[in-house]
This record gives C-alpha cells, sequence and structure tokens, in this order.
C-alpha cells in the first residue's frame, strides 16, 4: 500500500527486461507449430506489396491510384485506432449509432479480423501483457511481436484465458454482431473489391490497380503491428519502467496516434492513449474531438494532469521532463490508487473491467458527457 508520502524512486532502466525474461515468457521455437496457409498469405502480400512500392514510387500507377490508396489507407487506420481500439476494446469513450456504423465500416476496410475477435484479442494482450496468454507476446521477441504470431497457432493460454475476457458489452451491440455475422464477405468486398474496382474507373491498369490494393494492405498491417513490437521493445518508459511498453514517436506517426504506448499501458481507457496536450502524430484523438464537437462522441475519459505526475515521479524511468529524479517529495493525492509498482498487479483492458477500481474511476475526467442512451 503507498502512503500519504513518498520518496520519489524508479527502477534502473533495465529492470523491465530483467523481470521480464526471469517470467519464463519466451518459446522454444519447437513449441511453435507453423500454420503454413499463413505463411505462404503473408509472403504473397509482402511480395506483391513491395512490387506495389516499386510501381507507385517508380512513378508507374496514375496519381489518382495513390490518391485512392491513402484515402483508404486512412480509412482502415481510423477503423482500427478510433474504432476498434479506443471505442469498442477499451470503452474510452462513447459513440452515437452513426458514428458506430462508419467506424465499423471503416474497419471493415482493414481486414484485420472482426471488431469483435479484434478486441478480444486485444483485452487478453492488456490483461495477461508478456506473459503466454498475451498473443503477440514481445517477450518473445520483434519477429513474434510483430508479424510471427499469425503464422504460428495460438498458445494454448490465449485460448483459455480468452474466453475469461468479459465480451458481453460487445455482444450487446448490433453493430458489432453483424459485422462478426457478415464479416468475411463484408471484409472481402471493402479491403479488396472497392479498392480495386476504384482507380479502374479513372483509367489504370487492373495488374496495378491490383498491386497497389496489396501495397495498401501491407502498409497498414505492418504500421499496426508495429504498435504491438516496437512500442513494446525500444523507446523510454515515462510512466511505468516495470512494462515493456514504450513511447515511440515514429511508430506514433505511422499509427495515427498509437504509438505513445507507455502512458497507454498504465491509463488504458484514456480516450487520448496518450498524455500529449498537443496533437502531435495523435492523429486519432484529433477525429475523436472531431466527432465530440460534432455531438456523434460524447463520454471522453482522460486522466488528470496531477494523477499522471504522480504516476512518473513513482515508476518511471525518468526520462519524463516532469520527473523530479528523487528530488523532494511526491504527494500522494491519489491515495495509492495507481501505485502499480510491480508484474503482479491486475491489469484492466479498459474502463468496463471489473478489475478498474473505484478510487480509479472517481479520479477520471469525463469529458462531453451525454446522459442520453446511445441510439
Amino acid at each position: 500500500m503507498c502512503g500519504t508520502k513518498r520518496k520519489s524512486r524508479s527502477p534502473p532502466a533495465s529492470s523491465v527486461n530483467n523481470k521480464l525474461a526471469d517470467a519464463n515468457t519466451k518459446e522454444d521455437a519447437a513449441q511453435m507449430e507453423i500454420v503454413w496457409r499463413n505463411v505462404i498469405i503473408m509472403a504473397y502480400i509482402h511480395g506483391a506489396g513491395t512490387y506495389g512500392l516499386y510501381l507507385w514510387f517508380s512513378g508507374q500507377m496514375y496519381a489518382t491510384t495513390i490518391i485512392i490508396g491513402f484515402i483508404v489507407g486512412y480509412m482502415c487506420s481510423f477503423g482500427v485506432t478510433a474504432g476498434a481500439h479506443r471505442l469498442w476494446a477499451h470503452k474510452c469513450y462513447k459513440a452515437k449509432l452513426p458514428l458506430r456504423i462508419i467506424l465499423a465500416i471503416c474497419q471493415t476496410f482493414a481486414c484485420q479480423n472482426s471488431i469483435y475477435e479484434w478486441c478480444r484479442d486485444h483485452r487478453v494482450h492488456h490483461k495477461f501483457t508478456e506473459t503466454h496468454a498475451d498473443p503477440h507476446n514481445a517477450a518473445r521477441g520483434f519477429f513474434f511481436a510483430h508479424v510471427g504470431w499469425l503464422l504460428v497457432k495460438k498458445h494454448e493460454d490465449v485460448k483459455i484465458k480468452g474466453k475469461m475476457v468479459d465480451m458481453s458489452d460487445l455482444e450487446a451491440d448490433p453493430v458489432v454482431m453483424f459485422q462478426k455475422k457478415y464479416y468475411l464477405p463484408l471484409t472481402i468486398f471493402c479491403s479488396f473489391v472497392v479498392p480495386f474496382l476504384c482507380p479502374l474507373y479513372f483509367g489504370e491498369e487492373p495488374s496495378k490497380a491490383w498491386y497497389m490494393v496489396v501495397c495498401r494492405y501491407m502498409l497498414i498491417l505492418n504500421f499496426t503491428w508495429l504498435v504491438n513490437s516496437a512500442a513494446h521493445l525500444w523507446g523510454p518508459r515515462p510512466y511505468d519502467n516495470n512494462i515493456h511498453a514504450t513511447e515511440n514517436a515514429l511508430v506514433s506517426g505511422l499509427a495515427v496516434g498509437e504509438g505513445w504506448h507507455n502512458y497507454h499501458h498504465v491509463f488504458p481507457w484514456d480516450y487520448k492513449a496518450a498524455e500529449l496536450t498537443t496533437y502531435n502524430y495523435n492523429w486519432t484523438t484529433a477525429l475523436i474531438d472531431f466527432f465530440a464537437w460534432v455531438g456523434w462522441a460524447y463520454d471522453l475519459k482522460t486522466v488528470p494532469e496531477r494523477i499522471v505526475y504522480q504516476r512518473v515521479h513513482r515508476t518511471g524511468d525518468g526520462s519524463h521532463p516532469k520527473h523530479n529524479h528523487g528530488v523532494g517529495e511526491v504527494q500522494d493525492g491519489d491515495n495509492g490508487t495507481l501505485c502499480n509498482n510491480n508484474l503482479e498487479v491486475k491489469n484492466s483492458w479498459g474502463w468496463d473491467d471489473k478489475d478498474v477500481t473505484k478510487e480509479e474511476r472517481g479520479i477520471t475526467i469525463i469529458l462531453k458527457q451525454d446522459g442520453k442512451k446511445d441510439e
């Protein structure tokens, strides 16, 4: 239990890596069963996608084809980040029916599994991060966390713990369940057929239109995967030096705001997924703020600055500009609510998780409150 006052302390920079290495999270290669169908699919996506990049940068595609690729790419990104991630997986904010439909369509364009399956895996990742139950456990190395987890059969712990995660909120959402029921034909049509046909309308060659489709798909997949890999391995840990997740500006730029990952794992219900007071590559937050202004997004949850700084002083690695580096005392105004100083603490996946305490809910600021029930 944290006292009323405590001296600031920061574990050594290597402590998280040592703890996680000692936690027996690494897997022998012999224990992994390769799914060769997935290997072949991924090999094709990256081969054809790379050729699409060549056609793009060598000027062999129409400008309209590239523009369409960008538009669809950003639709995919926002469908994953503002939709599957912050709205449905973490319940960081609420959205009215028109916005839920828009985000569901955009997420369908991404072809990264249905909202329901995406959120289940992501909630398991947060609850059991860097353990065998974590689908893309970063303790098993960059390649596994990036793409390798999709090339092998899931560890049994992922399946077991996945059944323990509450999904009743998504099961009660008709938008989510409609998409889940018809996901395969919907995602084939949205992610591949529509982006292929649109360039043809403007006179593009069919082969080049197709390679742009695969190129866009390859890039968005890898930008998303970097959050699981690079943002769990490289970068400072200003909020909690006891976890793998880091702050990675490059990943945030590529993944429209999802790279400020150390903060996100400490405060997973914050709709900004970052402390930043400016958007600073966090275009997903800008989009949510826009829809809050429109009135379609509401009950935006965020963490007070004083609570963030208290956590910085207690468990950060010293890289935060507000860290006092052991000088003076830190007022423990949250009465120890957020003193997660070890790996034994119960992780939460987001706002509706039963492991989010009353104290944590009490200190959370809720912006743009709307008393009306979701449509």
